[in-house]
């Protein structure tokens, strides 16, 4: 048996629970894994409170890391007694023991703990897909200008350092001057604080009214429109999530109408469509933490019991960096 939370409607943290539920074995392409630290994400919240809608009963939680216990047949990049970690569908991951698809589950190196491993794969894999793999036209090369939402996040502070050392001057957003200086000192060139300025101006200003050449933004339909206007002539909006609410609906033609832009709604399940895919992620991933690139902020710990108070300090912006559960 073990322990799991799970919901059975949707709605606020108060939704849920902690049961206890059977463990069986792993089938063909499966693995079983014993968690020693469980992420938490904002992925999670929308699941909970229904923005993505899901079969009830739902077990919660995207990313963990752990050792295999045991393995189904056909897999062969993984054996028991490995240290693994993922971020993978389908859910489930808020537990101590679970059976799940293998493909992306990867092994975690010696050098990198569970509490880091747990922390980094959804976050650090969406920050990889983001600045590797999700480019304005033409590209992004040395000294290009990139805007990035909620930049003292468990993403954001990913993406700060990991812009740095491509070259790239990050302009970090965030909701408070504390938050704005954390994201300084994780790399980002500039920061604006919303709660305080017209980050629309001041990106203008930044740019010497050129703009930047991709918006990412998690924030959703608070950042969307002012987002548009900070892009310069073919510039990219790359939306990854809505911690505001949904984007609202829009004609096709302010694109032309702001500078032939472009906007792409991205997910991370989609780039992790393949083992292969999820490998060669997760390498690059690995050797930017091990290598010092990028160092992965652990600023607030739970245990499950506290997955409720978790959920809230999440939706109330009170958390910076990762999150996780320890077990």
């Amino acid at each position: 048996m073990s322990r799991a939370i799970i919901i059975e409607k949707n709605g606020g943290p108060e939704e849920l629970k902690i049961v206890d539920v059977k463990v069986g074995e792993p089938g063909a392409g499966e693995i079983k894994i014993a968690h020693k630290a469980i992420g938490l994400n904002y992925i999670d919240v929308y699941q909970r409170a229904g923005l993505y809608s899901l079969p009830m009963p739902l077990h919660m939680g995207m990313e963990a890391s752990g050792i295999i216990t045991a393995v189904g047949s056909g897999v062969t990049h993984l054996k028991v007694g490995d240290r693994a970690a993922y971020a993978s569908n389908p859910p489930g991951s808020y537990c101590e023991e679970r059976v799940m698809p293998a493909k992306c589950v990867v092994k975690l190196p010696d050098a990198i703990s569970f509490e880091t491993g747990a922390a980094m794969m959804l976050k650090g894999l969406t920050a990889e897909y983001l600045l590797k793999r999700t480019l304005p036209q033409g590209g992004l090369h040395k000294g290009d200008f990139i805007l990035f939402h909620a930049a003292a996040g468990g993403v954001g502070l990913i993406a700060c350092q990991w812009a740095k050392a491509l070259g790239y001057q990050l302009i970090g957003t965030a909701g408070s001057d504390q938050k704005c200086e954390l994201a300084k000192a994780n790399g980002a060139a500039f920061t604006i604080n919303y709660a305080k300025e017209d980050f629309q101006a001041r990106v203008k200003e930044i740019t010497g009214g050129k703009g930047v050449k991709v918006v990412y933004d998690s924030v959703g339909k608070d950042t969307f429109e002012k987002s548009l206007d900070c892009l310069a002539p073919l510039g990219l909006l790359a939306s990854f999530g809505n911690a505001s609410g949904p984007v609202p609906s829009f004609s096709p033609g302010i694109l032309a109408a702001k500078g032939s832009i472009y906007i792409t709604r991205q997910t991370l399940f989609t780039h992790l469509s393949t083992r292969e895919h999820t490998q060669e992620m997760a390498d690059d991933l690995f050797e930017a933490v091990t290598s010092g690139k990028v160092k992965i902020h652990i600023d607030q710990t739970y245990t499950l019991e506290q997955v409720k108070q978790a959920h809230i300090d999440l939706e109330a912006r009170k958390t910076t960096g990762c999150t996780i559960f320890t077990l």
